[in-house]
């Protein structure tokens, strides 16, 4: 798959994900809204690791930045 995230987008997901996993880990959010949340930085983390976001697929978006030449 072609990447579609840049560098800034990669380290926002990857510092969000961390926040929620060390808010779970810290028992500061539970029950359904912790396993939302877990889940979901799992989906940051992923998707920061692979540089691909299929919903930024979806609807075009890339936000990689162009070289100029």
């Amino acid at each position: 798959m072609k990447k579609n995230m840049g560098t800034t987008d990669k380290v926002l997901r990857l510092l969000v994900a961390v926040v929620i996993m060390g808010a779970f880990l810290l028992n500061r959010i539970s029950g359904t809204t912790a396993a939302l949340l877990v889940i979901l930085a799992g989906i940051f983390l992923l998707t920061a690791v692979t540089g691909v976001c299929p919903l930024y697929r979806l609807f075009g978006i890339n936000t990689i930045k162009k070289r100029k030449t």
